[in-house]
């Protein structure tokens, strides 16, 4: 039995080579399942699928059902192939492959895997199809090195480049329309790094902000997406009224470089921990939140604050690990008398090395207390 795809037939690397269109519903069948784990790494043609990045594939197909976009996969098929060029068009034709055919996935198979689970869920996607760069099999080498250069010069974008060309995502609708509403924000926000150049102009990156944003106001959906939205709006606005430094750079009194060199606040994690914060601040006191962020202004937000050592610095550096982020919002919950779960208190107890400091944190316990 032979499968026929409609397909070009070009040259590559003095490589002829196919690109077909696939049936999805042929994906599975064709491209099988290999489990390169039982290989030692040196007799692999693949690297290991990451079985947790499957789900993650398969719902963007799911929710997108309309709209989802894949590239092309690439694979190497060990058979002879049959092209029968159509009319004149001498690389555009028919291929015909044995439905036997070894076929070897390249580069693909966590999308490959996330196809056959999305079309057990809706099989009318099997009508739909993909297209697929087919090369001649050669010998393990020869795909190991396909494999490397496949992924040599493969870069992901930054997450502040995503956020802003994810259309789909209602939390970016959020970040950007607070962006432009926020008048601190206008401008300091880099749309495009995860971090800042030395001399940037900008105070924050688009990511951080995400971040800090959704540890306020939590997943969005269509039918509160306005709510949150201002939410988030009127919270970043109040906080903002507290940090004389953000508004002194927007009325040109500081430099933004000069800001970032001296003070830990336009950094991630403490944009995160001010976010967490105030979720909980929000949470304990729905009706004065507001007026109770004040408290921002009692804080020594400088890098030479040795409060910050051990929970959101490491010597003259600001850490932007997931503990600093939540060891920085438990310091901060205390600052705003906020009670500690136990496991916030342990940990924001072993974060802090010094004597000095740890008494400090066990008056502000015992007050809150």
């Amino acid at each position: 039995m032979k499968l026929s795809f409609p397909a070009a037939r070009g040259r590559m690397g003095k490589r002829d080579y196919f690109v077909a269109m696939v049936k999805l519903n042929l994906v599975p069948k064709l491209f099988k399942f290999r489990d390169w784990a039982e290989l030692p790494p040196e007799q692999r043609a693949q690297r290991v699928i990451q079985k947790n990045r499957i789900p993650e594939i398969t719902n963007y197909i799911l929710e997108n059902e309309d709209g989802y976009l894949f590239s092309s996969l690439t694979a190497s098929f060990d058979c002879d192939p049959n092209f029968q060029p159509v009319g004149d068009l001498s690389d555009l034709g028919i291929l015909e492959i044995p439905f036997e055919a070894d076929l070897v996935i390249n580069d693909g198979q966590h999308r490959r895997a996330a196809i056959e689970e999305a079309l057990k869920a809706n099989p009318a996607l099997g009508d739909e199809t993909i297209s697929v760069v087919l090369f001649p099999w050669e010998d393990l080498d020869r795909m190991q090195q396909m494999f490397s250069d496949l992924n040599r010069t493969a870069r992901t974008t930054s997450k502040s480049l995503n956020i802003l060309y994810n259309h789909r995502d209602l939390m970016s609708q959020v970040t950007l329309a607070l962006i432009e509403r926020v008048d601190e924000f206008k401008g300091l926000v880099d749309k495009d790094r995860i971090s800042l150049p030395l001399r940037s102009p900008k105070l924050f990156t688009l990511g951080a902000l995400y971040d800090a944003t959704s540890a306020i106001v939590g997943t969005v959906s269509e039918p509160d997406f306005d709510q949150k939205r201002d939410l988030a709006i009127e919270f970043w606005e109040a906080v903002a009224a507290n940090i004389p430094e953000w508004r002194k750079v927007k009325a040109d009194d500081l430099k933004p470089v000069e800001v970032r060199q001296e003070f830990i606040h336009t950094h991630a994690v403490v944009l995160w921990a001010i976010g967490a914060m105030g979720q909980t601040l929000m949470s304990a006191h729905p009706e004065d939140w507001k007026d109770r962020l004040k408290t921002l202004r009692t804080i020594d937000w400088r890098r030479t604050n040795k409060e910050w050592q051990g929970i959101a610095m490491s010597g003259s550096d600001v850490v932007n690990r997931r503990q600093s982020r939540t060891d920085t919002a438990s310091f901060l919950k205390l600052k705003f008398g906020l009670k500690l779960t136990p496991s916030e208190e342990r940990s924001l107890k072993g974060a802090t090395d010094a004597t000095s400091i740890m008494k400090d944190l066990q008056k502000l316990v015992e007050n809150v207390a």
